[in-house]
């Protein structure tokens, strides 16, 4: 097993004497090509370049001598350390760091960073890496190959952003460039790079101008509550946009950043707002163009983002990107069917009958989907008088794949 590990982080500037002093005593060095070609590496050490962490590991822990890992940036941020760690190896780890790769691209960029989500995005986790930049104004991606600017802007079709895409930081090619979005995929790009994700108004739940408490997105920002009173979207809410029915689907559903929403059959956009209040990325569809007009105008009083696609149900969803959880608002029984045929891990839904409920319940179990059904009842008291004002009934209903052996979801 080697002596000793040292990770040693890498952002172009000249190393550090602890640095220094680590490699020269290594008889193992691990890195990337441009890492190995530094002047300072041991012409005597094994060299190993860096591909799959893990392997490197294994090699690391079967030497016996000193043995030091280069990475760009700071390697315990979204880095190497977290692998190195892992106790099978059982490797003993110091860490010698640099400024990360983020912070840099946002120095390059001249903006401040405290209020931008950092997201990494390789080809298993892109999908849900885009959802977060449909979701939040300002989001830094830490790419790889496969997952990288034209990726990102191909899945963000419908969704303007501005990118400012930084390659090779730190070293004599490096390069920043701004584009928007949609001529992203028009470039080839070099790797490593990161891409700084920016566009959309920004809101309540962003940085103050006089500085944020907490980084990424304040979780306390805008109103308190899952679901709010019908008189915070100006009245008018449909059948299906009860208070208390909607806090029931919000709970069944659990939106959470990375996630896709659907909300079919948007209506006021009082659940689609909620449910990015939640820090999900949300597409809201409906056939009536006013309600789609209202869904944007709640959206913006709450600061959240979201995508409203105006449509007629099941057919306007063949084109929509793959979803976590959907709520079908209206529709009926045909607009289920063709949810369920998506696989998202949820599905939720209201019914004012007992037969309706049944038909709907059966096609999803048909699906595959484990099914709960709820009578729903409430009833608002004047609370001055104490005397009923109002009443509402309706049948909740709710699918989730089940999941497979070992954890993972069915879908």
């Amino acid at each position: 097993m080697a002596d000793r590990v040292t990770v040693i982080g890498w952002d172009g500037s000249p190393l550090t004497a602890a640095a220094r002093a680590a490699l020269g005593a290594a008889t193992l060095v691990a890195g990337a090509a441009h890492h190995l070609a530094l002047p300072e590496v041991p012409p005597a050490a094994e060299r190993v370049r860096l591909g799959s962490v893990a392997l490197a590991a294994r090699r690391i822990a079967a030497h016996r001598g000193t043995a030091v890992v280069l990475a760009d940036g700071d390697p315990g941020f979204f880095g190497v350390v977290r692998t190195l760690r892992a106790p099978e190896f059982g490797l003993e780890v110091e860490v010698v760091p640099a400024v990360s790769s983020v912070a840099t691209a946002f120095a390059r960029a001249g903006m401040p960073w405290d209020d931008a989500q950092v997201v990494v995005a390789h080809p298993r986790t892109l999908r849900r890496a885009v959802n977060v930049c449909r979701a939040h104004t300002k989001v830094a991606v830490l790419t790889a190959p496969g997952a990288g600017p034209a990726e990102l802007g191909l899945l963000l079709d419908g969704v303007h952003r501005t990118f400012v895409i930084c390659e090779e930081l730190g070293t004599a090619h490096e390069r920043v460039t701004v584009v928007t979005s949609d001529k992203a995929a028009d470039h080839t790009w070099r790797d490593p790079n990161v891409v700084i994700v920016i566009g959309g108004p920004s809101g309540p739940g962003g940085a103050a101008d006089g500085g944020g408490w907490i980084a990424g997105r304040d979780p306390a920002a805008g109103p308190r509550g899952w679901s709010l009173p019908a008189d915070a979207y100006g009245g008018g809410l449909g059948e299906g946009e009860t208070d208390l029915l909607r806090t029931a689907q919000l709970a069944r559903l659990g939106p959470r950043p990375g996630d896709l929403v659907w909300d079919i059959g948007c209506g006021s956009g009082a659940f689609a707002t909620e449910a990015a209040r939640c820090g999900a990325a949300v597409i809201a569809v409906d056939r009536d163009p006013g309600a789609c007009a209202r869904t944007e105008a709640a959206a913006r009083r709450f600061g959240v983002q979201l995508q409203t696609v105006c449509g007629t149900a099941p057919h306007v969803l063949e084109n929509l990107p793959e979803p976590d959880v959907v709520r079908v608002g209206g529709g009926g029984a045909a607009v289920v069917s063709a949810v369920a045929d998506r696989r998202p891990q949820r599905i939720v839904t209201h019914a004012a009958t007992r037969d309706t409920a049944e038909l709907v319940g059966r096609d999803l179990t048909e699906h595959g989907y484990v099914v709960e059904c709820a009578l729903l009842q409430s009833v608002a008291l004047d609370t001055r008088a104490w005397t009923e004002k109002e009443r509402s009934v309706a049948f909740l209903l709710s699918g989730e794949l089940p999941r497979r052996h070992g954890g993972a979801p069915g879908r």
